[in-house]
């Protein structure tokens, strides 16, 4: 778990405060209920151009602020004001190093009741530093748990609800007891979805293999982005289908993706080695791939990059 060590302002209320000035009464429609959405959108520090740089601010913004449809919620500030509110609070941090921003749309009356409608929505957002969040070097030992991904007509797992986040601290934390690094959902059909927070894929022989969008998985961003390196930068195929449990067994390779795992390679399954036991040469070469563009080395996609200066 990522200990927090925050920026020293937070924007709440339409303002920017102290971080410590930042809270919401117990009242609060969203911390009763877990109706709130938010996003996680990391920022690399470059030594060579003294900057941070916000990977793909845009996208995790416009899927913020287009998911608010689902849960019924209006606010004033347009996708632009939160894109710069995101900005700011990195330029306010000071960090010269890596950081999460965590924008959050929340249910913020004062009210009783598991309503969605007509209930009064604000902003908030903060920062943190953030280092790797799991190994992404020698592979992780994971299990497929027992708890099943939540169905999109219950609580949809493309919509980043807070109060969602209970299924997948549920699966995560049965796999670190039973000595596991991390956790694979399945679904109710028993097909495989993703990790208990990040996208999965597969490699057999050659080939890339994910669940589809229709399936109840979130749509990652860095999913979208592995998707299209991979396309682009290897000339691979990848495949959305479903997959079943067992060809997670027989996988050459497999690895998580996600803002928080980045691209993070796996050593076994359910005590069943995959490969030879370490990462395979294709996730670290798409590993090589991703930091290179996240750190504003490659130039083809320097668009994916919003550039901070540190001062």
């Amino acid at each position: 778990m990522a200990q927090m060590f925050p920026g020293k302002f937070a924007y709440f209320e339409g303002a920017y405060v102290p971080i410590e000035e930042a809270k919401i009464s117990i009242m609060t429609h969203a911390f009763n209920y877990g109706t709130g959405l938010f996003e996680g959108i990391r920022g690399y520090y470059s030594k060579k151009k003294k900057a941070i740089l916000i990977f793909r601010l845009k996208e995790h913004i416009d899927r913020l602020v287009r998911n608010c449809r689902i849960l019924c919620m209006e606010i004033p500030e347009t996708p632009e004001n939160i894109e710069n509110i995101c900005i700011d609070l990195v330029k306010k941090s000071g960090f010269q190093e890596g950081v999460y921003i965590r924008p959050i749309i929340y249910k913020s009356e004062l009210s009783l009741g598991p309503l969605l409608k007509g209930i009064e929505s604000k902003l908030c957002c903060y920062v943190i530093k953030l280092g790797d969040y799991c190994d992404i070097t020698s592979g992780l030992d994971v299990c497929v748990s027992s708890w099943r991904r939540l169905a999109d007509n219950a609580i949809p797992s493309r919509v980043k609800a807070t109060g969602s986040y209970i299924n997948s601290a549920l699966a995560a934390s049965e796999a670190k007891q039973a000595g596991f690094s991390e956790a694979i959902f399945l679904n109710e059909n028993g097909m495989v979805v993703e990790g208990s927070a990040m996208n999965i894929f597969l490699v057999h022989q050659g080939e890339l293999i994910t669940p589809p969008r229709s399936e109840t998985i979130l749509v990652g961003i860095t999913r979208n982005t592995v998707i299209e390196l991979v396309k682009k930068e290897l000339g691979l195929n990848v495949i959305e289908r479903p997959i079943a449990r067992t060809e997670l067994y027989v996988a050459d390779e497999i690895f998580f993706c996600g803002t928080g795992a980045q691209v993070a390679p796996v050593r076994s399954v359910d005590r069943r080695i995959i490969g030879n036991g370490q990462p395979g040469p294709i996730t670290k070469k798409l590993q090589e791939i991703y930091f290179q563009v996240v750190q504003g080395e490659n130039e083809k996609y320097s668009n994916w990059c919003t550039v901070v200066p540190c001062e």
